[in-house]
């Protein structure tokens, strides 16, 4: 029983892990994308007095990617933990 709540467990992480992944590079993307538009436009922007609004997304979206890569390592480290001794990395 406790084999199978392990596996449990275990199947539990790797799948948050895999939607964590997945936020994490569509974070990175959109920051990039932000970024990339912002230089496009900094100047209309600026003259629309638009910029702080554009500078607190682009740290927002800057700290949920910083969030998330910190949140994967440490899911990482528990998949460690529950993984059987015998079960190879991956």
């Amino acid at each position: 029983m406790a084999d199978a709540n392990a596996s449990k467990q275990l199947e539990h992480v790797t799948d948050t892990l895999t939607q964590l992944k997945e936020m994490h590079h569509y974070a990175k993307n959109n920051v990039e994308r932000l970024t990339a538009i912002w230089l496009l436009f900094d100047g209309e922007l600026s003259k629309l007095k638009q910029t702080d609004r554009i500078d607190d997304l682009m740290n927002r979206q800057g700290q949920l990617h910083d969030a998330l890569e910190s949140a994967i390592a440490a899911l990482e480290e528990v998949r460690q933990t529950l993984r059987p001794p015998d079960e190879p990395a991956g």
